[in-house]
């Protein structure tokens, strides 16, 4: 009876854990694609310097910088003219999956260039921006998930350790 006593004690301690760090690591997932979106948010308008694998981003053409004042858009601001592509970044999470990006077509352009246009990546550095604080994050949710977990199969009444 001790055996089936150990084995329900044990069972009852990983679902709980189990549900726990699943709620929380979905929670810090939300934030982390917050971070990210944020960031690629703010990185248009600004020339970006190298990070990670991603190169600085190249001057934008003369003939792009005498369109932009022509057309009364601000100059030495990349790939922000009316703001409206920096608005497009968006997230979507649900459970451990994030999807993080721009449904503007011109957002692939940009990330990985055109044979008329360098690139100007966006979402891979703001990925590499947020490195550390994805790291922290999630590794809180997931401690907190097992404390979490262990406080309620203690809550249940089960009291000895497995």
């Amino acid at each position: 009876m001790k055996e089936i006593e150990g084995l329900l004690n044990a069972a009852v301690t990983f679902a709980s854990m189990e549900i726990a760090v699943h709620k929380r690591l979905t929670e810090g997932l939300e934030k982390v694609a917050e971070h990210i979106v944020q960031t690629a948010k703010d990185e248009i308008g600004f020339y970006q310097p190298a990070i990670g694998p991603f190169q600085d981003w190249a001057e934008l053409a003369e003939s792009t910088e005498a369109d932009k004042t022509r057309k009364g858009f601000p100059s030495e601001a990349p790939l922000l003219r009316t703001g409206e592509f920096r608005d497009t970044w968006e997230h979507e999470t649900q459970g451990f999956e994030a999807v993080i990006g721009s449904k503007d077509k011109r957002a692939l352009w940009f990330e990985f260039g055109t044979v008329n246009m360098p690139p100007r990546p966006v979402l891979g550095p703001a990925v590499v921006h947020n490195e550390h604080k994805i790291r922290k994050i999630l590794g809180r949710a997931a401690v907190r998930g097992i404390t979490e977990g262990v406080a309620i199969h203690k809550s249940l009444g089960y009291h000895r350790s497995i």
